[in-house]
């Protein structure tokens, strides 16, 4: 998944929202590093993507998209499945987007100092241009375009625009049927940590 539905899923606890959204730029073994909270949040990072990779849906939605995209069909689909929880927030939030948007990035900022320097350089990107735009499939192509300049090499993500419209209906039900369950499977995770 991306970035707001990583930020969604991790409820109301601040350092939990602090480690899911730090998941992209940690790697390695997480003991000791980082509070206890953050630990969790970062754990709750890797067992989403887990999830969302073993899901029927989507791998479903991975096969919809051209093979000429390879390895990247995953990325597009973490994006392509933000764009539909954008889209259809009122569905799956109470608090409407832009204020969670808002919240969210004071509560990130809020803990800078705990964060990765890559993420640091791009937290103003994130929430000021990038999650805004997620709702609009013109935004995900900006957003597809500016991924694929900085990866320096030959990829096809800037063409990813074109195969969420293809595909549009297709991965709308895909994602109607995924993000329930990771929402169930998260929310079970949580509380079983914070009742362990």
């Amino acid at each position: 998944m991306n970035f707001l539905a990583h930020l969604h899923l991790s409820g109301n606890d601040p350092d939990i929202l602090t480690g899911n959204m730090m998941g992209d730029f940690v790697k390695g073994r997480l003991e000791g590093r980082f509070p206890p909270r953050v630990t969790l949040g970062l754990e709750l990072h890797r067992r989403i993507d887990s999830f969302a990779g073993r899901h029927p849906a989507f791998q479903a939605s991975r096969h919809r998209i051209e093979p000429r995209f390879g390895l990247y069909r995953g990325v597009l689909v973490d994006l392509f499945y933000d764009h539909f929880l954008a889209a259809h927030w009122d569905h799956y939030a109470a608090e409407p987007l832009a204020e969670f948007i808002a919240r969210a990035e004071a509560v990130v900022r809020s803990r800078a100092v705990l964060l990765p320097e890559r993420l640091v350089r791009v937290v103003p990107a994130i929430f000021g241009e990038w999650i805004p735009s997620y709702a609009d499939p013109e935004g995900i192509g900006r957003v597809l375009s500016r991924m694929a300049a900085r990866i320096g090499r030959q990829n096809p993500l800037a063409d990813g625009a074109e195969e969420l419209l293809r595909c549009y209906d297709g991965l709308r039900g895909d994602f109607s049927r995924f993000y329930p369950d990771l929402m169930a499977f998260t929310e079970a995770f949580v509380g079983a940590e914070y009742r362990g």
